[in-house]
Formats: structure tokens, sequence, C-alpha cells
């Protein structure tokens, strides 16, 4: 199944693990639970299979340009075992009313350090001066991104 962005709401009920994505149940799970699975609730947005979404930041404050106000910024830490790999980037969710609304940007990729092993975001966060921080944990490095002068 896809990684995903969701809403959380007090008391909901994902599925994990019984289901995923609402009612679609996983047939690995033995037993399975037919009344948990009615319960789960559909999550809201898919960034797509074995990207391993590890981080994320709010938009907010951010120097890069308009198009990056509202949404967030989301750190792909990446597979390992696919072929082609996927994530390895960090990528940037429009939102609108509080709600993703548009297909993902990519802000930054590291696909080109995948041999070395730098490559890796698993943390994003904005830097008191609006830059967007990217830590990649396995070339031991941040990178701090900001528009072109």
């Amino acid at each position: 199944m896809p990684d995903y962005l969701t809403s959380v709401k007090e008391s909901g009920f994902y599925g994990w693990p019984h289901s995923n994505f609402g009612q679609y149940v996983d047939d690995r799970v033995e037993p399975q639970n037919p009344e948990l699975v009615a319960k789960a609730m559909k999550t809201d947005y898919s960034l797509g299979s074995h990207v391993a979404a590890l981080g994320l930041a709010s938009s907010t404050g951010t120097l890069l340009p308009e198009q990056f106000r509202h949404g967030v910024f989301i750190g792909q830490h990446g597979s390992w075992n696919r072929e082609p790999r996927s994530g390895y980037n960090v990528v940037f969710v429009p939102f609108q009313h509080g709600q993703p609304a548009g297909m993902p940007v990519e802000v930054l990729s590291l696909h080109q350090h995948r041999r070395s092993g730098m490559g890796r975001p698993v943390g994003v966060a904005m830097g008191i001066d609006g830059a967007l921080l990217v830590a990649d944990d396995v070339g031991k490095v941040v990178w701090r991104v900001t528009p072109k002068p």
C-alpha cells in the first residue's frame, strides 16, 4: 500500500493493522476483524508506494517562492528494495482550505547521491529564517534549501 498523508481526528481509527486506506483489508493479518475494518477512516492523500515518508513540516514562514506558502514539505527517505526506486527526495504538497489539493511538487532530489549512501531525507523543518532544512541520516548532513539569489 502507498504511504499517505492524512488529518488526525480524535478517537479516529485508521485501520492498522487490519486495513489500509479505509476498508482495504490486509490479508496478511490473522485473525481478520471485520468490525474494526468497517470503522476504519479513509486517509486523505496518497504519496506513492515505498517512499517512506518520514519528515513533515508546515510551509508557514518559508523563504521559498509563493507556490510553497500553503502546504507541507515531506521528506521521503526512499525505498531500498524496489526498482525503480522511489523517494530519496523532498516534496511539497499544496493545500487549499486546510486540505491537500493537487499533485506533489519535488523540491529537492537526492537521487544522484544514492550510490554514495547520501540522499536519504529523514527529517524536514523550517529554519528560523524561513529556509527549509533537510536532515540526511545516511550522509550525515543537513541541507539548507533557499531560493536562488
